[in-house]
């Protein structure tokens, strides 16, 4: 039942509001003292006060180091109490999950990684990803977890947490992935496309910003992270940004989510190992034929890191690759009209010889209003940036959108943040 201050608190008075924003302001770092607070709000001193004193009892602030004179006396500055909680981000690829921890600020306390093919089939995948959770938990101090960020190389729906007709995730189709989550770490849970991890990672550096920003991630498969004025845009059944399945005119391969002439069985990284190991078939040589003559598998890594050392094939591969992607590129710059575009993903690790192509395929067929002021580069390939991105999500969904919904008990709970049905 509802304690007498989550009924309080879920009136949203003035008073209610008031708190709400001082402890975002002093999360954020927009005002972190107690006459910045004053001055930004409009609050009297005694209000100011008031509200301070209530979200310190509540845990949430508390009093750090005095901040310089401005010729009176110190004033002492507030922090925001980000080691209460943890943040958990599960990312989900192809061929990997990649797992992390953090506090409630975002720092990265644990991360690890494995190997693995997600068309093993969600109860073995999500098993084995829980199992790396558990064990960065474990090692932690027992901090209890206040949300967690699943990723998936898929199309999948924001609002219930499940994958929508995901092309290379065979038996993922409605898997409630969600639930698994909340079950395991009585915690609220969102899903998202992995892109849109990648995307919102972009956003955080920018978070000053109002950001149109592209992210085209270009690794085993090819999608794309929208975030129009700052926002993800998932569109209407989170399928926004799916570049990967549109038509290239007059391709005939087929791609492995059955259709023929997709973008990804022409440029993604899987269609270029294919096209690779066709080329030595027929007498090709070079870096990517020693690679195979050893008897190891051919990766798109392998032709990124071979293209970047001048292996002519390689070369070759990447920017019939970077052409293709640049050209559906230059359709949604027509379209979203973004300021940056960020080019991620094994292929893309190639560097300047992929971008270069990208750059000058969406210049040749884009509107010259609309790549006027466009800044097309390629991501900053950290290994954590699923991690970050999916913490900046996570934190975003907490404090921005749910935090009136759940503040009044202290800390996330299911029921408070996705409501009823979580509880069913």
């Amino acid at each position: 039942m509802a304690n007498e201050s989550t009924l309080r608190f879920g009136a949203q008075t003035d008073e209610v509001t008031s708190l709400l924003r001082i402890v975002n302001m002093v999360r954020t770092g927009e005002a972190v003292t107690r006459p910045e607070i004053g001055r930004v709000t409009g609050l009297g001193r005694g209000v100011v006060a008031q509200r301070i004193d209530r979200a310190v009892e509540m845990g949430f602030l508390e009093d750090a180091e005095y901040a310089p004179s401005s010729g009176g006396r110190a004033p002492r500055t507030l922090r925001f109490r980000a080691e209460r909680g943890r943040l958990v981000v599960c990312a989900l690829g192809g061929l990997h999950i990649h797992v992390g921890v953090t506090d409630l600020a975002g720092d990265i306390l644990a991360e690890t990684h494995r190997a693995w093919d997600i068309a093993t089939g969600p109860d073995e995948t999500l098993a084995a990803a829980t199992a790396l959770i558990d064990g960065l938990l474990q090692a932690d101090d027992g901090t209890a977890v206040w949300a967690v960020v699943v990723g998936l190389p898929g199309p999948v729906d924001f609002e219930t947490g499940r994958p929508v007709a995901p092309p290379i995730m065979p038996g993922w189709n409605g898997a409630d992935v969600r639930r698994v989550f909340e079950d395991r770490y009585d915690a609220p849970v969102w899903v998202d496309n992995d892109v849109n991890l990648l995307a919102a990672g972009e956003r955080a550096r920018r978070r000053d910003e109002a950001v149109d920003l592209i992210y085209c991630k270009v690794g085993t498969g090819i999608g794309a992270g929208l975030v129009s004025r700052g926002r993800l845009h998932r569109g209407a059944n989170g399928a926004a940004g799916d570049v990967g399945h549109v038509r290239v005119p007059g391709s005939e391969h087929v791609c492995r989510c059955g259709k023929t002439g997709c973008l990804e069985a022409v440029a993604g990284g899987w269609a270029l190992v294919r096209d690779a190991e066709a080329a030595l078939s027929e007498g090709a040589t070079g870096m990517l034929g020693e690679i195979s003559a050893s008897g190891a598998e051919l990766t798109p890594e392998d032709i990124a890191r071979s293209a970047e050392r001048g292996d002519p094939l390689s070369i070759s591969l990447i920017q019939a690759s970077a052409r293709h992607v640049g050209e559906a590129l230059a359709a949604l710059v027509n379209m979203f009209n973004p300021s940056v575009i960020v080019i991620g993903g094994a292929i893309a690790s190639a560097g300047e010889l992929f971008l270069a192509e990208v750059r000058h395929r969406v210049y040749e067929l884009s509107l010259p209003l609309a790549t006027r002021d466009l800044v097309i580069k390629t991501s900053e390939n950290d290994v954590s940036e699923p991690v970050r991105g999916g913490v900046d999500l996570a934190r975003e969904q907490l404090f921005e959108v749910s935090l009136p919904r759940w503040f009044g008990e202290g800390r996330p709970t299911l029921t408070a943040v996705h409501g009823a049905a979580a509880a069913v």
